[in-house]
């Protein structure tokens, strides 16, 4: 009688969450951004939200939630029922830099359930115009002659831009000023107006704007120069090859949501990341499309990934502060 008793509650929740996972989804679905509108992670949501809606057969809302430097969106979708009907596009910052930066955060990683990689890009390094930087060297040079005199921008504390401004800094063995914003736009326009001399930018908030000829375009985050940053170099030719980093996005759900519906999640956007005009889209702004073979295979590259992240946090002393 107790083994029944043990049991029957077991089977129950079974079969529910298996009846949940076949009628889902029935009702529109929220994509949380932890970013404003404009920057790179809510150029790619929405982007992807519309062929990804049409995979699931439902509607994708993508809802901006910016601040902390992404932790207010993945508290939220952390802390939201685990039904797949609020799905999280975050980078390695909500992921692996924020926990390791403020272990008071609302959330733990192991709170959000990954589903697949989305997309892979390089960081893009730019100047003011009326800065008097034009290349890599001019800008260690300037930074060389007044330590902590040039500023810099970026989406946010613990952004992958500001881990990789800081990572600048130590391979170059320079020391410049950071400063953070809400998102990847805000960073931007701050440099166009001349407020900071310079950012490390995603490329959906940065191409456009060096394209303009609004902003001087001085290198990629990649050792070699990629199609999606047209005229602009890698860090090889730029003269410091030892600099590399590279940031991505990757879907979430909370933990505890039911196997089938990561799954039919998963497969969605698989569908709508091979759609053509989604990775034209992507491309046209310095991204590319980067998915995971399963569910399985994201969460095993997050563990690899979450050593490179955590390391640089710990390397570069960055903090929330």
């Amino acid at each position: 009688m107790f083994t029944l008793k043990l049991f029957v509650p077991l089977i129950l929740t079974i079969g529910m969450g298996s009846l949940q996972a076949q009628s889902y989804p029935n009702k529109p679905i929220k994509l949380i951004v932890g970013f404003t509108p404009g920057g790179a992670a809510d150029y790619v949501a929405r982007n992807i939200s519309v062929p990804l809606g049409q995979a699931l057969g439902q509607s994708i809302i993508v809802e901006n939630k910016p601040g902390a430097g992404s932790s207010i969106a993945a508290e939220q979708v952390a802390k939201s029922a685990p039904d797949g009907y609020t799905i999280l596009i975050a980078s390695p910052s909500s992921i692996s830099v924020n926990p390791a930066l403020n272990p008071k955060l609302g959330y733990k990683a192991s709170d959000l359930m990954p589903v697949t990689k989305v997309t892979s890009s390089p960081i893009v390094i730019a100047a003011f115009p009326g800065a008097g930087i034009s290349t890599v060297k001019e800008l260690i040079a300037k930074a060389k002659q007044d330590p902590g005199g040039l500023n810099y921008s970026s989406s946010g504390n613990g952004s992958a831009p500001h881990l990789a401004g800081a990572l600048f800094g130590q391979v170059a063995d320079v020391k410049m000023t950071h400063i953070p914003f809400r998102g990847g736009s805000l960073a931007v326009q701050s440099v166009i107006a001349g407020d900071t001399q310079l950012t490390f930018g995603t490329p959906p908030s940065v191409l456009p704007m060096v394209q303009a000829g609004r902003l001087k375009g001085l290198a990629i985050s990649s050792r070699e120069r990629s199609p999606l940053a047209p005229g602009i170099p890698g860090m090889r030719e730029a003269g410091l090859p030892d600099y590399a980093i590279e940031f991505w996005y990757g879907l979430f759900v909370p933990a505890g949501t039911p196997q089938d519906i990561v799954q039919k999640i998963y497969d969605a956007a698989q569908v709508a990341l091979k759609n053509p005009n989604v990775k034209a889209a992507l491309a046209r702004e310095g991204t590319e499309v980067s998915t995971s073979s399963s569910p399985a295979q994201f969460a095993k590259f997050l563990v690899e990934d979450e050593k490179f992240w955590v390391k640089l946090v710990k390397t570069t002393e960055v903090t929330v502060d």
